[in-house]
């Protein structure tokens, strides 16, 4: 029995190096609005934990489909939204305010049929509004999720939006409901108690909030696009059947513009300290439960 108990642990060994040698190192990938941002010297580090961010196919036919932004440049496709400025202020929030061994940089993975994405157990998808998820990208999607892996999405605003939102994760995770996330859910307790809850807005606040102070006769726009249906945030998620959140949703909300900007004199603190305040809580959670 002792001899084999050993070859069992020898065995598990030798296949978590492989795994960890199977993992795919970082790379940078042309973004929409970032060229050249400083990467941190820790990009190909081994630490115990990495928040990778999902890179996917989206309404508009990137990348199957070519497409050029107004000056010629190949359009980098709407998962590249505030990548990868917001990712390394949030990564940097990540060691300063937790103890979690992390990396200051994201990992760009993709759901190309391959074992990498399970080597990432925490994703992050931005302007799920636009994602167009081909059935085979869903289908690894949900294995990945029901394998116990987390998905947190956010900057998707308005009706139109969640509907496409929901079109890719319903064949997913086919059958399960996108509910409402009590006030109660220890995702919201892990670290901090987020008993108050608002709408953290984008950058388009800037613009709006200036026309504001001079007096202009409009208030600040904090919802984006639909605004009459995307002034509510929602926090809502898609729980497994043990009762664990899978799926962390951030509707009619922009945390990734929260952590974006979030040197910016001009945006708000309190904004910003709930976009760091509720990634730090899903984290948490995730590693936890």
């Amino acid at each position: 029995m002792r001899l084999r108990h050993a070859l069992l642990v020898a065995l598990l060994g030798l296949g978590t190096g492989i795994a960890l040698l199977a993992q795919r190192p970082f790379k940078e990938y042309p973004a929409i609005e970032y060229g050249n941002f400083p990467i941190p010297a820790d990009s190909n580090t081994r630490t115990d934990w990495v928040r990778a961010r999902l890179k996917y196919p989206d309404v508009y036919g990137y990348p199957t489909k070519p497409l050029f932004n107004n000056d010629g440049t190949p359009f980098a496709g709407y998962w590249t939204m505030d990548y990868p400025r917001s990712d390394r202020h949030l990564l940097a929030g990540v060691q300063r305010l937790t103890r979690i061994n992390g990396r200051l940089t994201e990992q760009v993975v993709e759901l190309d049929g391959t074992d990498d994405v399970y080597n990432w157990p925490m994703m992050y998808a931005v302007e799920v509004g636009h994602w167009l998820l081909p059935d085979e990208q869903a289908k690894q999607l949900g294995e990945y999720l029901l394998r116990g892996g987390f998905l947190m999405v956010d900057d998707f605003h308005g009706d139109r939006e969640w509907a496409q939102f929901v079109y890719s994760m319903s064949r997913a995770l086919p059958g399960r409901q996108i509910v409402d996330i009590p006030d109660n859910d220890p995702i919201f307790h892990t670290i901090y108690d987020l008993k108050e809850k608002f709408q953290v807005p984008g950058a388009q606040f800037f613009d709006s909030g200036l026309e504001y102070e001079a007096g202009m006769d409009r208030d600040p726009v904090t919802g984006e696009r639909d605004y009459k249906a995307g002034k509510t945030p929602h926090w809502r998620a898609i729980y497994d059947d043990r009762g664990r959140v899978i799926v962390a949703i951030c509707h009619n909300m922009d945390l990734g513009d929260g952590w974006e900007v979030s040197d910016e004199p001009r945006y708000p603190e309190k904004w910003a300290s709930l976009a760091y305040r509720v990634g730090m809580n899903y984290f948490v959670y995730d590693l936890t439960h």
